[in-house]
């Protein structure tokens, strides 16, 4: 592709027809549909919907890691994600060697370091405090500032063992001493989603909100419980996580149903779960919540402006002249979809979000 191309006719998802031109990696201008010039033309014909391009909260993007590993262009790019932010697959031991498979990628990449040092090298990774490890936790920050932005811990039985709470009170104490914020993983317990909640401030992110396991924020009648209602007006960050066991249709109708909206949506993809479902790609997760109910503009929301803005980089949340060329383009086709949850639970939906293409820091592909 030449240095100067022009978007022909898309549409911006308040439903205007423009025309985006892209110059040096830069967007020059966005003006009426069939008044831009320069460059070679793609003509979308009105068909195409253009957003900033998706920010996926949370991935799994070190491959050698399993099950919960991925290579970065595959749940990137080529799903219509120009940015993802691995959550916590590696701790201190390995983000340099996760640092250096994402040089060789497309996709923007940024990471929550797991606040245990070894990572996903083993699912139980909080069983052992001494692997709870400040200094080396402090030092990979140190090292790699620009593309940690925050700290990942799992709480759930499985990942915790016998610790219960205890490594999330580390946690919090390595949040407050390196000035990140926590993205806490929520699943069965012990410990008990309450005291989870007690220890969450502005800005921590609880991902995997809409999992439908026993010990999840929402009572026997579906209200959400109080500390959740507590934790939001503390700041708290709302995030999907859908993954393979953490996304409810009868739960995410709950939540709705008592207005506790998603903050974003992300998709918890790695290799399973993106070659044999229920994930599959982003574009499959945000037409799950178009059946929901969700207007076009709350589901997009999610993916640029407010995960942008979590991010601290609001410049990948917006179509901006003078910004980094990174866009998604789709359509919403009238077909009739099968949507399965984490839970193995089946609907049918008459629309679905199909990724045509993206601009990649400056780089048209078509998808």
């Amino acid at each position: 592709m030449k240095d100067c191309f022009v978007l022909q006719n898309v549409k911006l998802v308040n439903g205007s027809s423009v025309d985006i031109k892209v110059e040096n990696k830069k967007i020059q201008n966005v003006v009426p549909a069939g008044t831009g010039n320069g460059g070679k033309a793609i003509d979308f014909k009105h068909k195409v919907i253009v957003s900033s391009g998706w920010i996926d909260m949370h991935v799994h993007a070190f491959p050698e890691f399993n099950p919960y590993g991925d290579e970065v262009d595959e749940i990137g790019y080529k799903t219509g994600v120009t940015t993802i932010v691995d959550a916590g697959s590696t701790g201190a031991d390995r983000l340099p060697d996760l640092v250096n498979s994402c040089k060789k990628s497309k996709t923007n990449v940024f990471a929550f370091l797991n606040i245990s040092r070894i990572g996903l090298k083993r699912i139980d990774e909080l069983t052992d405090l001494s692997w709870l490890d400040e200094d080396a936790l402090k030092g990979a920050i140190a090292e790699h500032k620009d593309f940690i932005i925050g700290l990942k811990a799992r709480i759930s039985k499985s990942v915790v063992g016998p610790n219960g709470v205890e490594p999330l009170k580390m946690a919090r104490k390595f949040s407050k001493d390196t000035e990140l914020p926590l993205m806490v993983h929520i699943g069965s317990g012990p410990p008990d989603i309450n005291d989870v909640l007690d220890l969450l401030e502005k800005k921590d992110i609880i991902t995997h909100y809409l999992n439908g396991k026993a010990n999840n924020l929402f009572d026997e009648a579906g209200k959400p419980l109080p500390k959740l209602l507590d934790a939001i007006k503390r700041g708290v960050h709302l995030d999907v996580g859908h993954g393979n066991a953490s996304f409810s249709f009868q739960t995410a109708e709950q939540a709705k149903e008592y207005g506790i909206h998603f903050d974003t949506i992300s998709t918890d993809i790695y290799r399973k779960n993106r070659l044999h479902g229920p994930v599959y790609s982003m574009a499959s997760v945000l037409s799950k919540f178009l059946y929901l109910g969700y207007p076009l503009k709350e589901v997009i929301d999610a993916v640029t402006v407010k995960a942008a803005d979590w991010l601290n980089k609001p410049a990948l949340g917006r179509i901006s002249v003078g910004d980094l060329a990174n866009l998604t383009l789709f359509s919403i086709e009238d077909e009739v979809t099968q949507l399965m949850d984490s839970e193995g639970e089946e609907r049918t939906a008459e629309q679905n979000i199909v990724v045509k293409g993206v601009v990649i820091n400056g780089e048209y592909i078509e998808c």
